[in-house]
Parts: C-alpha cells; structure tokens; sequence
C-alpha cells in the first residue's frame, strides 16, 4: 500500500473513530445530564433519548462498521500470522484491541435489544408503566458507560499500536 492509500485509511478510520467516540461521549457526558434540566419526566427523557439515540445511529453504526472494517484491514498482515500475535507486544494489543471491540460489539447489540420496536413504541404512547421505566432507564445507562468505558479504551489501544509499543 502506498503511503498516501495508508494515509487515506488511516483517515477515515479516525474520522470514523471520532464520530463513534465523540458522539457517544457526548450524549452520555453533556446531552444526558442536560436532559435532567429540561424535564423532570423520566418518560419524557426516555422518549427524547430515542429520538436522539434514532439520529445518532444513522451516523453512528456506519461509522462503527467503517471503523472495523479500516481497522481489520489495516491489521490483516499481522492476523495472518498467529505467531505475531502472541510474540510481539504489538500482536497482544491488537488482540487485546480486538476483544475490547467484540466486546463493544456486543454491548451494542444488547442495548439495541433493550430498547427493541415494541418497547420504544410503548414508550413513546406512554403505555409503559412508571416501574418498567425505572428498570429500562437503569439498564440503558448502564449499557450507555459502558459503551463509552469500552470506546475509550480502545482508543487507548489504538494509540499503543500507533506508538509500536
């Protein structure tokens, strides 16, 4: 690969890596709190969190999957030789980097379920009972740190194999 075509994936990978980190750290770090001065109606919050996780996504899941395939194929050579991976420090942060990833991956998955058609659309007729609310609201705040816990650690990552540590 020529040094400008490892310029250009190394772009989008980071401008796919700032959409994904940079909104989700956003909405749990200035939106989400901001939600609290706006209304003291945790339905109320739940229903304009939809609306806003809907949007963000739209940019969002591209991004992620942009970012996994432009971090895949930046790494392929060394995934090709398991050697490499257990030998270098370099391979045991990849590997590390990927598990973190499957991880997120996960999350992700889970939160999506959390918050499947059906229980958006009792949210948002408010035809959820306040204790369901409660319980859904803990559960996604949960899932939303730990989706940023796990981004920002694999950013760490990210920077460890661009050091070559």
């Amino acid at each position: 690969m020529s040094p400008i075509e490892q310029a250009l994936l190394t772009w989008i990978h980071l401008i796919s890596a700032a959409i994904w980190v940079g909104g989700s750290l956003f909405i749990g770090v200035v939106f989400s709190p901001l939600l609290k001065t706006m209304t003291d109606s945790i339905e109320e919050r739940l229903q304009i969190m939809i609306k806003v996780g809907k949007r963000f996504n739209k940019i969002a899941v591209p991004s992620l999957i942009i970012l996994m395939g432009t971090g895949l194929y930046s790494s392929h050579v060394l995934l090709g030789k398991p050697d490499l991976l257990f030998l270098t420090s370099y391979g045991t942060f990849l590997v590390i980097k990927i598990i973190l990833v499957i991880a997120l991956i996960i999350t992700y998955v889970v939160h999506v379920r959390v918050i499947r058609k059906d229980v958006e659309e009792k949210i948002m007729s408010r035809q959820m009972p306040q204790d369901q609310i409660q319980k859904l609201r803990k559960k996604i705040i949960i899932l939303g740190e730990v989706t940023v816990v796990l981004s920002v650690a694999i950013l760490f990552f990210a920077s460890l194999l661009d050091a070559g540590v």
